[in-house]
């Protein structure tokens, strides 16, 4: 191998820029997001999840105009925080309440309202680039269409949506290059109704969103069932083939691989690479459990890059279950099943994530690989970005074989590259990277036409 990339550096490259080898490391975290993470409160997480609960119910078909019970109440609560945390971004943060009537459907017995309450901080530099984050601040019990008995869903999901609560409150003072978005989604527990709606409208209007989160049930590392707590382990579930794939893209992908190479795929290795100290982002290589699903699918089938953060183990006793003691053991969604400096920590990876991405140049566009004639070499193409600050691009691969990219090549500002390696053998990408350091995730490409 040191034989190979010694001949790169002399010769491989054929486009200007300076061509150094080395390994697929991400940039150390900077000193503005260092201070971030330090300013993510668990006392406040705390509170959020027991003001949350404290609505008694936040079914999604409970009573919407009561002021202290019900989704309704649940849903002004959430909205007044947030306007009270855009109250001090000197007007970047604008907040929404995104309401609309679900149709008769499963699980929606008559046309129901359903609202999600949305912050969005606008990009300083790119601000039609766009990262999203949610959390479903609807709950439910054993009956999902129950909305009278109590259903306090402190795991599911009040522990997402105190996760991007608190990620506005902390964020709403910065100046993200691109735009942040903070989004309290309701109907999850119905069929993803809300993160469906607004997942549209993005799509609809054309939105270049290159990242979503959902944080749903992120509320413990500890089980509560006598195996060991991890507290400082959270999944993150990321697909490989696209959900939104079409039938020519399926028939490209099987006659050259990148199973691995989705968009989704590439936003975890991202994630993995950006995680804070003390924080082990457990990468699954799937959409999401079995017989589960969360708000990111939506997002999936409107084409965007979306993942789902999750706790390492689940009780499902303390899950979708009425509240009671049977047989001695206490059954229900509870705050006393929380671990709120665990809440703060999933917090932490998410502002790690969507801090590095919205300062990184985004993801490069238009991407392809040569495969007009047979050689053994290989040459990339992919459209400039026209971001400030962009320093240039590198060239990654890694074997076949390999989960991760194992190696980089530093190619410049430019838009075409040839390497003395063959496409046959390796899989390749491309990121972009800035003046400071800061890297895009990576873009895997198309076969050209």
């Amino acid at each position: 191998m040191s034989t190979r990339r010694t001949f790169l550096v002399a010769g491989a490259v054929t486009a200007a820029g300076v061509a150094v080898p080395g390994t697929a490391a991400a940039a150390a975290p900077d000193r503005e997001l260092q201070r971030i993470l330090r300013e993510i409160d668990p006392a406040r997480i705390e509170a959020i999840v027991r003001k949350l609960v404290s609505f008694g119910t936040r079914h999604t078909l409970s009573v919407q105009d009561d002021p202290n019970r019900g989704i309704g109440a649940a849903r002004d609560w959430i909205f007044a925080e947030l306007q009270r945390h855009a109250a001090a971004s000197d007007g970047r943060m604008t907040v929404e309440q995104q309401s609309f009537i679900q149709p008769v459907s499963p699980r929606i017995p008559a046309p129901t309202r359903i609202t999600n309450v949305i912050a969005t901080l606008r990009g300083s530099v790119t601000p039609e680039r766009i990262y999203v984050v949610t959390g479903h601040y609807d709950s439910r019990v054993t009956d999902v269409m129950d909305a009278v008995k109590d259903a306090p869903g402190a795991d599911d999901d009040a522990s997402g949506v105190a996760v991007i609560m608190e990620l506005a409150r902390v964020l709403a003072t910065r100046r993200p290059e691109s735009t942040l978005v903070f989004a309290a989604v309701a109907g999850e527990e119905q069929g993803l109704y809300g993160s469906d709606h607004m997942a549209q409208q993005y799509r609809d209007a054309g939105a270049d969103i290159q990242g979503m989160f959902s944080n749903d049930i992120v509320g413990t590392g500890n089980a509560h069932d006598g195996t060991r707590n991890d507290p400082r382990t959270v999944r993150l579930f990321v697909e490989g083939v696209p959900t939104s794939e079409t039938a020519a893209e399926a028939t490209t992908r099987k006659s050259t691989g990148g199973e691995n190479d989705g968009p989704s795929r590439q936003l975890g290795r991202f994630v993995k690479q950006v995680e804070p100290d003390g924080m082990n982002v457990r990468v699954v290589w799937r959409r999401d459990r079995y017989l589960r699903g969360s708000d990111h699918i939506s997002f999936l089938l409107r084409g965007y890059p979306a993942a789902r953060f999750t706790e390492p183990r689940e009780n499902f006793n303390h899950e979708h279950q009425d509240v009671r003691v049977e047989n001695g053991i206490q059954y229900g969604d509870l705050p006393e099943f929380c671990d709120f400096g665990y809440i703060a920590r999933v917090a932490r990876v998410n502002a790690a994530a969507l801090w590095s991405l919205a300062q990184a140049p985004g993801t490069p566009k238009g991407v392809v690989i040569d495969t007009t004639r047979l050689t053994n070499d290989t040459t990339l193409r992919w459209q400039m970005g026209t971001e400030p600050d962009l320093a240039g691009y590198e060239v990654v691969w890694r074997e076949t074989t390999a989960p991760d990219w194992q190696h980089s090549l530093s190619v410049g500002k430019v838009g075409t590259i040839t390497v003395d390696l063959s496409k046959d053998n390796v899989f390749f990408g491309v990121r972009a990277v800035d003046s400071t350091g800061h890297r895009s995730p990576v873009a895997a490409p198309k076969p050209s036409s």
